[in-house]
């Protein structure tokens, strides 16, 4: 199950991992994050133990959604030793979420 990723643990989590991190902001309100929603969970359960998939709620955390400018949900970013390698904004096939991770392990 994708990991419930907060400001304060952001740092922690995603920014000193050392494996490639894939981020999904998104709100309980956004119809399109339902539908990302699905595919992450799947993701995160495919690359358990190689990657590390989480999710943002923007309305709680607000913190790391500024610094990063996301500016439309859901987006979903990709991180290797704590730089952003990859941003998809939208809903997306899960396979261009897979690429992006497999490109990094």
């Amino acid at each position: 199950m994708a990991l419930e990723i907060t400001d304060e643990s952001f740092e922690e989590v995603v920014l000193k991992s050392d494996k490639p991190v894939v981020v999904d902001f998104w709100a309980a309100w956004c119809g399109p994050c339902r539908m990302v929603g699905p595919i992450i969970e799947e993701v995160s359960a495919e690359y358990e133990g190689k990657a590390v998939v989480g999710k943002v709620d923007v309305d709680a955390n607000q913190e790391f959604a500024a610094k990063y400018g996301v500016r439309n949900i859901p987006t979903v970013l990709v991180f290797k030793d704590g730089e952003i390698v990859n941003r998809q904004v939208g809903v997306s096939p899960k396979k261009v979420y897979t690429d992006a991770i497999d490109a990094l392990l």
